[in-house]
């Protein structure tokens, strides 16, 4: 069967390696399918990741990094389920997560491994364990929960399905197992079936099962089905079947009945079985998939196989359900992604000519909205309506395919039955039965709702268009407007009757919902006249309107003026102004127009409504000028001015200040420039100085900035408005900082009488010229002199003030000012009243009044400069009799008791307030030891030191240093560029420290001689102070100073100091000593005060001599002094010195530095004597490590294994490995054997060539490295045996194996690794680099045996590092082996062709290209066996036929000139119905003149050139070549050549049938007038008959008349004459029947008043549809075939088609 014709279409949608899926994890655990929407790849290799494959675009595969062992897609969203094994454990570890919110919703441990998983709804995962099924929810934080326990009959089964019905009451779990032990290769299936209602399990056999949902007839609720498939053995039998039961059967309701159906398999697939079932709910068919890829297609109500063929030549192991095409996906081995789907077109013409089975063909039909059955329904339509079945009649109608019954005929035909009293109107029963059915059609609801209407039953129709059971029309929307026009407009919207909704919103004022509609609908109503409607009725709706309409898309559809227009037309400016205001929103410089008619109408009639607009600012394009002058008329000025744009209209306006708002007015001037701004407030003041004074001077306020303050002042100056500028000023002055400008505020104070603003001014204010202003005060003598004290206080023109009052005689301004404004000022006050010549008495009253205020410095500086000062003695002393303690009150009462000489000395030693440095400097000009007094009480340093430098008084500075103690004071008198240091120095060495008895006084100055680097200085004066007896002499510190400075500065006096000095700190002294290189004498210090150790370093480290420090412990006998003369010897090099030097110290601490040195210096005797002293002290591991090493380089081996057996603390592993390294082999022997370390030991056993003992010893190590090194040192000594024992040890170890193997090629041993290789293939722990590797190595030195090697082992080699190694080798044969073994197909075909004498096996080649994923290597193995095996190239196409292009094929073979060749190939792919093929086969039987085989191409191939055909075969000799192209022009409608070409070979039987089938007239009357022509009587009457349908009875008369052949042409006439008799009686029944319909006229009334009377009782809504009776009673049989017209082939079991070749 041709597959365009066959019921099923397949479909290869995808395939998974093309997306780089690698064939290796295209497999059951690897890939899951769990809805039609994705696919999921797991990937263990390059790396671990999840590929989801995405159906709506598959070749954009997401690839993600996850490592599980199995993942799952949820069947609708991209939600991914991981499922990964706990490690160590058993249980596995779930999680879920949301790919595109890329977050994890949940996740949870299982105790116990589970064995399979599956999503059995888009929220719940079923997951099954060893022992128990569990249902798992995506929804919330639920854990899983367990449903029910696997049966015994699932033990140890594996599991390959799970799933539930849709109302989840029904649960399946299948498994498979190990066939019966005589057909073990047959799998048996095994199903367990829950029910979660009745919590109860049945164990049943099946490979596959599936629910589905059914309803039976006479039961509304749907019925659950389930239908499994099961092939089992039993008794030498194997039985397959198919069963369909019901699950719970609802009690008292009809039931399904129990299907059954047997599964042929064919002979070749006896051992395949069912690995999947799918039920198409869309058209109810069973598909049962079986692994080897053959497919049953059943009914799933009556369990009828319907179709049967393999879809895939690979094993299928994954399907899913294609729900939206009623077909399913499968996966096979190979990765093809195959979509199996119902071919609509053909199915339902194959079930019922194929299979003759015309109920299942109606039923699919019906069921599937099908084409294929029309005839059959409409004539048992008829039959039924015949037979008065009205009922069964109406289901039918009501469930026929794509609704062919569903017209106005078939409700006429209801409607013509007339009602039986007592019984229901067939046309209700129909209607009826529609409306349970589903939703009527536009016919059929005009006509029920005719009936509904008729009766007043407007509630039935509400509930049906509710329901949504009617179409909606036009015409009904005008039934139902009768009687309600609600419902007519519900009608209306859903009928889309545009101008019918927009007709009724306006009738129901609803104009706003008339716009939402036409934008839905795309609808444009005519709105001028419904806005002129509105406006009649309802101005603000129509304003509503128009607003709504001008918020359309695409804009308005009526202008905004011609709107405007109707509303002023109406006078209705207030609705015409809120259009407008609202359209004109956005501003547009398009609506200038408009804006200014709105502002216009209203400042005619509202001006209040324009001045709000213009306030608002939301217009700026319209006619400025135009609205100015209406405002000005309006009264409007403030917006006339706004508008107007010359100077002299706004002079002309400006000026009606008293009907302006002087703010708006202020407003104003901010929007002119500063020149006419400044000319209109000329023209104010000029107007109405008084008046608009306030105004201007509150423009000038607001703009200053703008118009600038000198503008408005010289305005203000014009007009001579002092008062103006006052106010002007007054406003501006805060923040202005010109002096000029807060003068002129001064100014205009002062001249308006403001004294109190002028004081206010003057105090405040830090910005005026102080001296213009005092000026012009003076000037204006104002009577308040306040002002003026501010000025002068706060500027600094106090005697100016104090001059001006004196002179104008306001003494009592001079003494408040002094008293209460500033008691500061007042020594100026007084200076300048001294200056004055102002009585005495005054002033010392004006100072005693003011007291303590009084600042007294300045005062006395004053007097003191007049030289008056004892103008203040009497002041000052009541000052000091208060209790006054300021410095100034005492300096300057000092100065008058110096100047008076009363005993000064008293005062400066006794007072203690005076300042030291201004009474001194006061007191050096007059007495310099008076200055001396001060400065010493003062500490004045620096003036002290110039005043007694200058007057040459060193002793007193000598002693006032040495007193003062001070190291800064110390440096600067002792400063190399004091030119009196030499003075001073004597005097402290000879007067001051002598007299000095503290001795911080002494330190001090040691201190800083030292300081100042004296050092000869200071020698001098330690030995004044040391050694001459005074109170010092045994002092510690002097001591030390004394011996550290003599080193420093004069060594030679060193030693006797040393002698005569004792308390001194000898261990500090001595490391000084030594620092400065006075070696000898730090000895004699270190001697001295008996530091052996110091001393004997000194000799060591210093003078370098080892025989004195030799010689001088032996004197002392100190183990530290050994110790130090050890190491000193140590360091010379002397070992064996140091050795016994450090044995006479009794030190072990140097063992370190002892082991280098000897092993250095080779002196191992000397160490064991020294070691063996360190163990009596330490217990070090590198002592006794250092003892066992000088054993054995002095070979005592002996004392090695004594000092082993002792208790010790040496590191044996690394002293082993040092004497290892160092070649110490023996002794290193001994180590390893006693520590155990077989490993090493073995190693060395192999340098000392003791073989067999190193292989004993790698044994008991059992390490690989151990082993390799002693198997490549047999090897190296060509010790076989040894060697391979060893090797067998390493060669289990995958990683060691190449390195073994590359060692003994590299040495050219190729037969000994071989054997090595052979005797590791049955170790235990052999594995597959083993196999691997002898493979290799057979490949390379032994090929003969490589083959049966492959063959033996090929599922434990590598077999891509074999293929490798065959291809290098050149073995073809083994590596196209290599390849299928591999799967990898491609290779091996390409290996085969291009190795073909060593490689080619037709059997084997047919395989292998079968499963090749290039579809290139198709045609080049036709090349292949076209060049090589022309014989068998037929069988190999046959192979690929499904696969290669044939058209390529054929091109293939014409250019190669072997077209006959694949012959057997094209008959047996024609039934594709491929162009070329055709033409190549139709060309290949015209050449062979075969005839019948061409006519029978023609026949069921007609994809081929058939005009080219015909023009190549139309002059071919052979007769029958002619006929056939007669019938090719016939078959393509070209009836006059055929008819020509037919008659030319007297085929005249051909001719009639032509004539016959072309339907034209002229083409039988031309051949009939030929047959006379030619005399052919018999074909002229022949003709008559064959043609009868197209001749004329007049025509045939006349030539038969004329021609003499009426007896021909008489059984012509016979039957004419008989036809119409017939029509005319027909004719006359019909006139008869009108009579009679005439006269039963009122019994015709009577029937519609009968009929009106039954529609009251019409029947309520969705009736339940009757049980359908079985319909295969009710068709004719099909006409038997005519002879020769082709009769179907004979049918095979079942009713299936033949199968195709597996």
């Amino acid at each position: 069967m041709a597959a365009a014709n066959a019921p099923i279409a397949m479909k290869e949608v995808l395939t998974l390696p093309s997306i780089g899926i690698s064939p290796q994890f295209i497999t059951f655990t690897n890939v899951t399918m769990e809805s039609e929407k994705y696919i999921c790849v797991r990937e263990t290799a390059p790396q671990n990741s999840v590929v989801i494959i995405d159906m709506n675009m598959p070749m954009q595969p997401l690839r993600r990094p996850i490592t599980a062992d199995s993942a799952l897609m949820n069947p609708n969203s991209r939600i991914l389920a991981l499922k990964a094994q706990l490690p160590g454990t058993t249980q596995d570890h779930l999680q879920i997560f949301n790919i595109e919110l890329k977050a994890k919703i949940k996740s949870h441990q299982m105790p116990e491994q589970v064995v399979f998983w599956k999503w059995i709804s888009p929220k719940l995962l079923g997951l099954v364990t060893q022992t128990s099924v569990y249902h798992w929810s995506i929804e919330g934080e639920s854990e899983p929960v367990k449903m029910f326990e696997r049966t015994a009959n699932l033990a140890n089964n594996q599991i390959i399905n799970y799933k539930c019905d849709p109302s989840e009451k029904w649960l399946v779990l299948i498994g498979i197992a190990p066939g019966a032990p005589e057909r073990p290769q047959l799998v048996k299936g095994n199903m367990q079936l829950f029910s979660v209602d009745q919590q109860r399990s049945q164990a049943l056999e099946a490979h596959a099962a599936s629910f589905a949902q059914f309803k039976v007839p006479g039961n509304e609720n749907p019925s659950i089905l389930i239908s499994f498939a099961t092939k089992s053995f039993n008794a030498g039998q194997i039985t397959s079947k198919l069963h369909v039961i019901e699950l719970g059967a609802q009690p008292g309701k009809s039931s399904f009945s129990k299907k059954q159906a047997d599964l042929f398999f064919p002979p070749d697939f006896q051992d395949d079985f069912p690995v999947a079932m799918q039920i198409s709910h869309k058209y109810a068919l069973i598909y049962v998939i079986t692994k080897l890829g053959l497919l049953f297609v059943y009914d799933l109500e009556t369990a009828t196989a319907v179709y049967r063929n393999r879809i895939s030549p690979d094993p299928i192991f994954l399907t899913s359900e294609a729900s939206a095409v009623g077909g399913f996906y499968a996966i096979n081995r190979r990765g093809q992604v195959l979509l199996a789907t119902v071919n609509e077109a053909t199915i339902v013409p194959f079930v019922s000519g194929q299979l003759n089975n015309l109920e299942l063909a109606v039923n699919l039909a019906k069921r599937g909205n099908l084409p294929g059955a029309e005839n059959l329904v409409v004539q048992r339509f008829q039959e039924l309506f015949a037979q008065t079945k009205y009922k069964e009649a109406a289901e039918l109608a009501a469930e026929s395919p794509q609704g062919i019954l569903r017209t106005p005929d078939t409700v006429a035909k209801f409607q013509s039955v007339p009602v039986q009293a007592g019984q229901t109107a067939p046309l209700l029963q129909y209607f009826s039965i529609l409306l349970t059915w589903g939703k009527l059609n536009a016919f059929e609801s005009l006509e029920l709702s005719r009936l509904v209407v008729n009766q007043n039953k407007k509630n039935l129709l509400e509930n049906w268009l509710a329901e949504d059971k009617l179409e909606c029309s036009e015409e009904l929307g005008d039934l139902v407007k009768t009687v309600d026009n609600d419902l007519a407009l519900k009608i209306y919207i859903k009928a889309r009757a545009t101008p019918k909704v927009v007709a009724a919103f306006a009738e129901r004022r609803e104009f706003d919902k008339i716009l939402i509609y036409s934008k839905q609908v795309g609808y444009t109503p005519d709105y001028l006249f419904l806005l002129q409607t509105i406006l009649r009725t309802d101005p603000q709706g129509a304003v509503n309107f128009a607003l709504m309409m001008s918020q359309m898309e695409g804009g308005c559809p009526v202008d905004y003026n011609t709107i405007t227009d109707l509303f002023l037309q109406r006078n209705l400016i207030r609705e015409a102004t809120a259009f407008l205001l609202d359209v004109l929103k956005p501003n547009l410089p398009e609506h200038a127009f408009l804006q200014t008619k709105v502002l216009e109408i209203n400042l005619v009639t509202f001006p209040n409504v324009a001045d709000a607009i213009l306030a608002n600012g939301m217009f700026s394009h319209y006619d400025r000028p135009r609205i100015a002058q209406l405002c000005e008329k309006a009264g409007l000025y403030v917006r006339a001015l706004q508008h107007y744009s010359e100077l002299p209209d706004i002079k002309r306006v400006i000026v009606n200040t008293h009907a302006i708002e002087p703010q708006s007015l202020v407003e104003f001037f901010g929007t002119l420039s500063r020149e006419w701004a400044l000319e209109c407030m000329k023209d104010l003041l000029l107007v109405n100085l008084r008046g608009n004074l306030q105004i201007i001077v509150q423009v000038a306020k607001e703009y200053c900035e703008q118009l600038g303050v000198d503008s408005c002042i010289k305005i203000f100056e014009q007009f001579k408005s002092y008062e103006g500028l006052y106010f002007f000023l007054g406003s501006y002055l805060s923040s202005s900082e010109d002096p000029d400008i807060h003068f002129k505020y001064i100014e205009a104070a002062a001249k308006t009488g403001q004294i109190k603003e002028v004081e206010r001014v003057t105090r405040e204010s830090n910005f005026y010229d102080a001296e213009k202003t005092k000026n012009f005060l003076m000037e204006a003598k104002l009577p308040d002199a306040r002002p003026l004290i501010n000025v002068c206080d706060r500027f600094g023109f106090v005697p100016d003030l104090t001059h001006y009052l004196y002179t104008n005689n306001m003494l009592r301004y001079i003494e408040g000012y002094v008293q209460k404004v500033n008691p500061g000022n007042a020594p100026l006050v007084v200076g300048q009243l001294l200056d004055d010549e102002c009585p005495e008495d005054f002033i010392k009253g004006l100072i005693l009044s003011v007291r303590s205020l009084l600042p007294v410095e300045p005062l006395v500086e004053e007097c003191e400069k007049r030289n008056r000062l004892r103008l203040l003695t009497q002041f000052l002393e009541h000052l000091v009799s208060e209790g006054s303690q300021d410095v100034h009150v005492h300096n300057a009462l000092g100065k008058i008791i110096i100047d008076s000489n009363n005993n000064p000395e008293h005062f400066l030693t006794t007072n203690p307030y005076y300042d030291s440095r201004v009474v001194g400097k006061y007191c050096e000009k007059r007495d310099p030891t008076l200055a001396v007094v001060a400065y010493r009480r003062g500490q004045c340093d620096d003036e002290l030191i110039n005043v007694t430098n200058k007057n040459s008084l060193f002793k007193l500075q000598a002693r006032y240093v040495v007193e003062r103690m001070d190291g800064d004071l110390w440096e600067k008198v002792l400063n190399p560029e004091n030119e009196y240091r030499r003075q001073l120095i004597d005097q402290v060495v000879s007067t001051a420290l002598p007299e000095s008895k503290s001795p911080e006084q002494v330190s001090a100055a040691v201190k800083a001689f030292m300081t100042a680097d004296l050092p000869h200085e200071l020698i001098e004066l330690l030995e004044k102070i040391v050694l001459q007896n005074s109170a010092f002499s045994g002092n510690f510190n002097l001591q030390n100073l004394l011996i550290l400075t003599a080193i420093k500065a004069d060594p030679s006096r060193v030693m006797d100091y040393i002698t005569r000095l004792d308390n001194f700190d000898g261990p500090a002294v001595g490391e000084v000593a030594v620092e400065a290189q006075l070696y000898e004498e730090a000895f004699a210090i270190f001697k001295k005060f008996n530091l052996n150790v110091q001393a004997v370093n000194v000799l060591l480290d210093n003078i370098r001599s080892i025989d004195r420090a030799v010689e001088f412990a032996f004197r002392v006998e100190e183990d530290a002094v050994w110790s130090q003369v050890a190491k000193a010897q140590l360091r010379e090099g002397l070992v064996s010195d140091a050795i016994e030097s450090f044995i006479r110290a009794d030190d072990a601490t140097q063992f370190l530095d002892v082991i280098r040195a000897s092993e250095d210096a080779d002196v191992y005797p000397d160490l064991v004597r020294y070691l063996l002293m360190v163990r009596q002290k330490v217990k070090e591991p590198k002592v006794d490590g250092e003892l066992i090493y000088a054993y054995a380089k002095i070979d005592r081996l002996g004392e090695i294994e004594e000092f082993i057996l002792i208790p010790n603390v040496a590191n044996l592993q690394n002293v082993g490995d040092r004497l290892f390294d160092e070649a110490l082999y023996e002794a290193a022997k001994i180590i390893f054997a006693f520590i155990s370390n077989w490993a090493k030991l073995a190693v060395t056993l192999v340098r000392l060539k003791q073989f067999q003992g190193a292989v004993d010893a790698a044994r008991k190590a059992n390490s690989a490295k151990t082993w390799k090194e002693v198997c490549f040192a047999c090897v190296d000594a060509e010790e076989f045996r040894l060697a391979q024992i060893c090797g067998l040890n390493i060669i289990i170890q995958v990683d060691d194996l190449e390195e073994v193997s590359e060692y003994y090629q590299n040495r050219g041993c190729f037969n000994e690794l071989i054997s090595l290789m052979e005797s590791g293939l049955g170790l235990e722990r052999a594995h597959m680099g083993i196999f691997t590797e002898l493979g290799v190595l057979y490949a390379r030195y032994r090929p003969e045996k490589l083959m049966e090697h492959i063959k033996l082992f090929s599922t434990r080699l590598n077999i891509p590092k074999l293929i490798r190694a065959c291809d290098e080798q050149q073995h073809w044969k083994e590596l196209t082996y290599l390849y299928i073994q591999y799967d990898e197909f491609d290779n091996a075909a390409t290996t085969v062709m291009n190795h073909s004498p060593e490689s080619w096996d037709h059997m084997q080649f047919k395989d292998i290209i079968v499963k090749v994923a290039s579809v290139e290597l198709y045609y080049k193995a036709v090349h292949f066996y076209l060049q090589e095996h022309p014989d068998l190239i037929n069988d190999m196409l046959n192979v690929l036929a499904l696969r290669v292009d044939h058209t390529r094929v054929v091109d293939i073979m014409r250019k190669a000139g072997h077209l006959r060749l694949v012959k057997p190939y094209m008959v047996s792919v024609q039934s594709n119905n491929v162009s070329a093929v055709n033409e190549a086969l139709n060309e290949i039987y015209v050449e062979e003149e075969d005839y019948d085989r061409l006519r029978e191409s023609i026949d069921l191939h007609d994809n081929f050139d058939q005009i080219g055909l015909t023009q190549k075969i139309e002059k071919h000799e052979l007769l029958e070549m002619r006929r056939v192209a007669a019938y090719i022009y016939k078959k393509a409608g070209r009836w006059k050549q055929s008819i020509a070409l037919s008659k030319k070979d007297n085929h005249y039987k051909d001719a009639m049938e032509t004539a016959s089938q072309s339907g034209e007239r002229e083409l039988a009357e031309e051949l009939l007038v030929y047959f006379i022509e030619q005399g052919k009587k018999e074909c002229f009457a022949s003709c008559l008959f064959v043609c009868y349908g197209l001749l004329r009875a007049d025509v045939v008369l006349e030539l038969a008349w004329i021609h003499n052949m009426i007896d021909f042409a008489f059984p012509y006439l016979l039957q004419f004459i008989r036809e119409y008799t017939g029509k005319v009686d027909e004719l006359i029944k019909d006139k008869i029947e009108a009579q009679k319909e005439v006269k039963a006229k009122e019994q015709e009334e009577k029937e519609v008043i009968a009929q009106q009377n039954m529609y009251a009782q019409l029947l309520p809504l969705a009736l339940p549809a009757p049980p359908m009776p079985g319909m295969g009673g009710g068709f004719a049989p099909p006409p038997p075939p005519m002879g020769g017209m082709g009769m179907p082939p004979s049918m095979p079991p079942f009713g299936m088609p033949p199968m195709g070749s597996y």
